[in-house]
């Protein structure tokens, strides 16, 4: 029992010895004991309170440890237990053998970075802040994430392999973010490599001797992961811990130290060199798996550690030929019917989402079990938080999955259903309901309907015979979406630095081309989730040029002004509707991000009103400079709930408009 004042041990009913409850004594001891309960109520210090929260008995052990392991790219089908007749993976066949295997867990996305901010952050891609795979995109100083959430409870936090989350020099770097310690990669394009001239521990370069960049070096990156992940558990292994370990392999250039007991299975395969080197990468990772595992019986933990493995996305169909035409391994492919998921990695049909996912927690999970539960990323942290004793943030997507991982019957409740899942991409969209899937394939495409349990391959389009409920999924995906709010970057040198360590010395500085697209700074502006255009004077649709892509939150899109089938001319006007009134202060403006400098903005008119007709609108000039970086102009404070951008002219003299992205600066 938690030791408290002498009130509060009063106030429990235990009293010291001579001071029975009839006497004087008593009376007084009543008294106290009523001003200990209600001073312990008035600042929140109840000790009852607490001691019923610390001993509060749960059906399963309290405080697990946590191993995480995301194998890079591994297909749904690329492990023996499905089949396969290339992998051998015994150690995470036995894994599934000793604990659940899940046949419909769906990733957060379908490309490396707005994946894993998926899992980190407990929310779809609808909300999240990370929804591109370039430039290292960051979480926001204030998001919550797995490793923030559990460290509030106690537990030692370590990341081990690829982040994708932030690069170096911005607000999404993992120690920011509750990691005690992350070693690895922070940037997915530095993780192309297995012999970088350095690694990154809590942003600081640890030098790998010898290593020159893409496959020449001698000191592998991925041996070293592993072998911090293990000294972390060691170091911890007296304490509950969260070991995250997203590993490489087998994504990125396929290399294996020919001296790894994994090419020895498969160098004299009568495949390319590249799928030889692909399927020992996949057993190189399951030794590893087998590693971990020995590491915790040998500290007495393994029935104290629950055991989580899965790829990150759908599998990449490498390898292609006239024979293997959905890839050499056909990772999208059941090996045993011939099955087939549609699409793979960079899609969000059924081969980009679909993962394996193997959870195993000795004594607690009943071994042996296959489950049909409909999951995804987002249900991570919510069921982390809840094994954990911990609280998840209140804004996030997912939902605990423990009641499936234990049994409805030990939790003491069902396990509760997703309304819906949602996924965004690039201007793709997809919506799951039970069975039923809309995807929007790209932006400008139709919609298409898939019924699942019919027709797991999608492709019987059922749109036109069920118009009512495609009308229902794109209701619920409208109402998924807000615009993305991205981290900042306050040194993006460090990043591109370390996006051409990929290359190290083996390719001529002039020929790495890695630079990042700039980004709108999000403090002091106006959240974009209340932004929509109002009114526009042209954009180009004819190549996909939008004005919403001006408030988009993507610097990868941008608008332009239309320029056929008929010229438009200058001034050129956008329109934005706050949603309600704020005190406007200035505006940001991004350049289009790419190598031509059409449209950008010089010589510009600002106007603030509460009216939409801008009959009582307060007027500010402005001009622009000719940079990709984000550009920040003040107005006079002006309260209002419509801002419109006027473009008297561009910087080249043309005749154009253009924005990549466009921020209102003010306050409520």
């Amino acid at each position: 029992m938690k030791k408290c004042s002498y009130g509060s041990w009063i106030g429990t009913g235990i009293f010291p010895a001579g001071l029975p409850g009839s006497s004087l004594h008593g009376q007084l001891s009543r008294m106290l004991m009523l001003f200990a309960v209600l001073c312990t109520i008035c600042t929140g210090r109840l000790c009852l309170g607490e001691v019923g929260a610390e001993t509060k008995s749960r059906p399963w052990p309290s405080q697990p440890n946590i191993v995480y392991i995301v194998s890079d790219e591994l297909g749904y089908y690329e492990l023996s237990c499905m089949g396969h007749p290339h992998f051998q993976t015994p150690n995470i066949d036995r894994l599934a053998a000793e604990g659940i295997r899940f046949t419909q867990a769906l990733a957060g996305s379908s490309l490396c970075a707005p994946t894993r901010c998926c899992l980190m952050t407990g929310k779809h891609s609808g909300h999240t802040s990370v929804r591109t795979n370039g430039g290292g995109t960051p979480l926001r100083a204030d998001e919550p994430t797995i490793a923030s959430v559990l460290k509030q409870v106690g537990y030692a936090t370590g990341g081990f392999g690829k982040w994708g989350c932030g690069g170096r020099g911005s607000t999404g770097v993992p120690e920011r973010h509750g990691f005690d310690i992350f070693f690895g990669y922070y940037d997915q394009v530095h993780a192309h490599s297995y012999y970088p001239p350095y690694l990154i521990r809590n942003s600081e370069e640890v030098p790998l001797p010898g290593n020159h960049g893409l496959s020449k070096g001698t000191t592998y990156s991925h041996y070293l992961i592993v072998e911090e992940a293990k000294k972390f558990i060691r170091e911890n292994k007296d304490r509950p811990f969260f070991c995250y370990l997203p590993v490489t392999p087998p994504h990125g250039i396929h290399d294996i130290p020919e001296t790894d007991p994994a090419w020895a299975l498969y160098k004299d395969k009568p495949w390319s060199l590249d799928a030889r080197k692909y399927a020992a990468m996949v057993n190189m990772v399951d030794r590893h798996v087998g590693e971990i595992r020995d590491l915790l019986r040998e500290l007495g933990l393994e029935q104290k550690t629950i055991i989580f493995f899965s790829g990150d996305n759908g599998g990449h169909e490498y390898f292609r030929d006239a024979d293997h035409p959905r890839g050499f391994h056909a990772p999208n492919v059941d090996p045993r019917t011939g099955q087939q998921f549609r699409g793979g990695k960079g899609n969000l049909y059924e081969g980009g989402l679909r993962v394996p996912m193997i959870v195993c927690w000795p004594g607690q999970i009943k071994p042996g079990r296959v489950s049909d539960l409909l999951w995804y990323f987002p249900d991570v942290l919510p069921t982390l938080a809840e094994l954990a004793g911990a609280t998840p943030p209140a804004d996030i997507d997912g939902i605990s999955i423990v009641p499936e991982l234990l049994g409805e019957d030990v939790v003491g409740r069902k396990q509760h259903q997703h309304d819906f899942l949602y996924w965004e991409l690039s201007g793709q969209i997809a919506v799951r309901k039970g069975n039923w899937k809309a995807i929007r394939p790209g932006m400008g495409k139709p919609w298409e309907l898939y019924d699942l349990a019919q027709d797991i391959s999608e492709t019987h389009n059922l749109a036109g015979e069920h118009p009512e409920i495609l009308k229902q999924l794109i209701a619920l995906a409208e109402e998924a979406h807000e615009p993305a709010v991205e981290g900042d970057f306050f040194a993006p040198q460090l990043n591109e630095k370390d996006r051409r360590a990929k290359f190290g010395d083996a390719v001529p500085p002039e020929k790495v081309n890695v630079a990042m697209v700039n980004r709108l700074p999000q403090e002091g502006t106006i959240p974009r989730k209340f932004y929509t255009i109002l009114f526009c004077s042209s954009e180009s649709k004819s190549n996909d040029r939008l004005a919403r892509y001006a408030i988009d939150g993507d610097p990868r899109t941008w608008w332009h002004t239309q320029f056929q089938p008929k010229l438009k001319h200058p001034p050129h006007e956008l329109v934005i509707d706050l949603g309600k009134e704020f005190t406007v202060s200035g505006i940001r403006y991004l350049a289009r991000q790419d190598q031509s400098w059409n449209g950008t903005f010089k010589e510009c008119e600002i106007a603030v009103s509460k009216n939409p007709d801008f009959s009582e609108a307060t007027v500010t000039r402005v001009e622009f400079s000719k940079t990709k970086e984000a550009q920040e102009r003040n107005i006079t404070p002006t309260r209002g709930r419509y801002v419109r951008i006027r473009i008297l002219s561009e910087i080249n003299g043309g005749p154009w408009a253009s924005a990549a992205e466009i921020g209102i600066v003010g306050e409520e």
